[in-house]
């Protein structure tokens, strides 16, 4: 039987600024991991695409208001340099992501 991955410790090397900063983009990569693993079975973030995380901004997330998504797009770029991946998001008005 095998541990679940360990987000923290992924995110341990790149997570900088305050406290409450940190643990705002811990919660939220919890969040993000759990969404993708509900819904695809993979917990690891070195098995996700850019399709997840499209999926989880544009599906997951449509019901949350601008500033939300924001917020989780900042943990999701910090996920995406962690991974040492060129994906890119921005913000836009309609609230989907490409």
């Amino acid at each position: 039987m095998s541990n679940p991955f360990d987000i923290e410790l992924f995110l341990a090397g790149i997570l900088t600024g305050s406290h409450a900063t940190r643990a705002r983009h811990l919660r939220q990569a919890k969040i993000i991991q759990a969404a993708i693993s509900d819904r695809w079975q993979r917990d690891n973030p070195w098995t996700w695409r850019r399709k997840h995380l499209v999926w989880f901004l544009n599906q997951h997330m449509s019901q949350c208001t601008r500033s939300t998504r924001y917020y989780y797009l900042l943990t999701l770029r910090l996920l995406i340099i962690r991974l040492g991946k060129a994906w890119h998001f921005e913000v836009r008005d309609e609230g989907h992501y490409p």
